[in-house]
């Protein structure tokens, strides 16, 4: 049955490589299981439910991409984007994390319709790669200060905005303890780094007294809090609302497709250059997120870290479904869940994460390789990347930091007479943005 389903001897695989493989993805990506409850619980969602929805909606999703496209790609809810919705939608905007879910649901529904009718293309091309790249090191900047935030190691200060926390405070000592350890197992390639890092994070707190230890497994908690309470925004009504469905939208596309090519490359999945099943692959990814916002969820996307299943030998679909039953299994480790995720008040105005806060900051890091991809010496690009980069975290804004990139790349493009090399689309939005700035004025 496997070999009919999976084809394993037709991709030079078996059954225990597919194994290892599967289990390796999920060392890989668990890490978001304690992550995604302790952000999106910041937002007034139900811890419990949260972690249940993602569980279930990465799970749902990677045997969704095992079954229409044999690829071993495992999808789960993006890092950036649960940020973006806790911190700057919610938080931010004071947007329900009710509505953000239901934005989530339009994005991904919009993603869903242009992958089905095929003309992604067209708009894959209208963000210049400088701008793509920006985008995701953006992000990465962001969730990194978020992390040195809930850390302590940056904090408020009245007249500089921020600076330096308390080094020597137990909380903080034990985030740069987490974060030396997670960097010192990648840096050494260890599988599961960041998964270890937060295991080991955890132990440290347990035994310094910040945490404290309720158990393992137990039953899984109701998803009911969380489940199917979206509520559909009126757009019309809320106009400000459209360049946050573009930012979810865009970004998951992008991010999507990027993914989806990188692992096809490493997997041998390309002929010609181009995924031979890349229409069902972002059909799955889209109706992921679509599910992931009903269950209770940010946005779901495929994970570049199914790489290091497929530097074991994953091949097919059979990597995605092991990887996914793991995922299932997990729902029975919410004490432990809770002791990762929890924040721990150390004064009155701040609430410290010190065993989750090194997994953002390293994560973050990480999505800093790109940089090296924008083309430094062409002013009408490095420019708007910077400035896309640099106004994510300092404006705690990812819609500004792509707000501020669009106009100044239209404004660069348009007054060095080459307005042809971008997109007409990137015009509309960098007006858009205007307006919006204008409006706010």
């Amino acid at each position: 049955m496997l070999e009919k389903l999976f084809g394993l001897k037709e991709n030079n695989t078996s059954l225990k490589r597919e194994l290892i493989a599967g289990f390796t993805n999920f060392m890989t990506i668990s890490y978001i299981i304690f992550v995604q409850p302790s952000m999106l619980s910041q937002a007034g969602m139900d811890y419990g439910a949260v972690m249940v929805a993602t569980c279930l909606s990465s799970a749902l999703a990677t045997f969704g991409m095992a079954f229409f496209t044999n690829y071993p790609v495992v999808l789960a809810p993006g890092m950036g984007l649960n940020a973006y919705l806790v911190f700057d939608v919610c938080l931010g905007s004071g947007v329900p994390w009710q509505e953000a879910l239901g934005i989530v649901f339009i994005a991904g529904l919009l993603f869903l319709i242009l992958s089905f009718v095929g003309i992604r293309e067209a708009i894959m091309n209208a963000l210049p790669s400088s701008l793509q790249n920006a985008i995701a090191i953006g992000i990465g900047l962001f969730i990194a200060f978020i992390g040195l935030q809930m850390s302590g190691i940056i904090t408020r200060d009245p007249a500089t905005f921020i600076t330096r926390g308390d080094l020597d405070t137990k909380p903080v000592l034990l985030s740069l303890f987490g974060i030396a350890v997670t960097l010192a197992l990648i840096a050494r390639k260890v599988k599961g780094a960041i998964l270890i890092g937060i295991f080991a994070s955890a132990i440290a707190n347990l035994i310094f007294g910040i945490a404290s230890f309720d158990g393992i497994a137990a039953s899984p908690p109701s998803i009911a809090p969380t489940l199917f309470k979206l509520k559909i925004p009126n757009i019309f009504d809320k106009l400000e609302l459209i360049p946050v469905i573009f930012v979810f939208f865009a970004i998951d596309m992008f991010d999507s497709i990027g993914t989806l090519t990188a692992i096809g490359y490493r997997a041998e999945l390309l002929e010609e250059g181009k995924l031979t099943k890349a229409r069902p692959a972002l059909l799955t990814d889209a109706g992921s997120t679509v599910g992931g916002a009903l269950l209770g969820t940010s946005t779901v996307t495929c994970y570049i870290e199914s790489a290091t299943g497929i530097a074991e030998g994953g091949r097919t679909g059979l990597t995605a479904v092991f990887t996914g039953i793991c995922m299932l299994l997990s729902l029975f480790l919410y004490p432990l869940v809770k002791i990762v995720g929890g924040g721990y008040a150390i004064t009155q105005t701040a609430v410290l994460y010190p065993i989750i806060a090194p997994a953002l900051i390293v994560v973050g890091g990480l999505m800093l390789r790109n940089v090296s991809q924008i083309d430094w010496e062409d002013i009408t690009e490095s420019i708007p990347a910077f400035l896309t980069m640099i106004m994510m975290p300092l404006s705690f804004s990812i819609t500004d930091g792509i707000g501020f990139g669009l106009i100044s790349l239209a404004f660069l493009k348009l007054v060095t007479g080459r307005r042809k090399e971008v997109h007409p689309v990137i015009y509309y939005f960098a007006l858009f943005f205007i307006a919006c700035y204008i409006g706010d004025l």
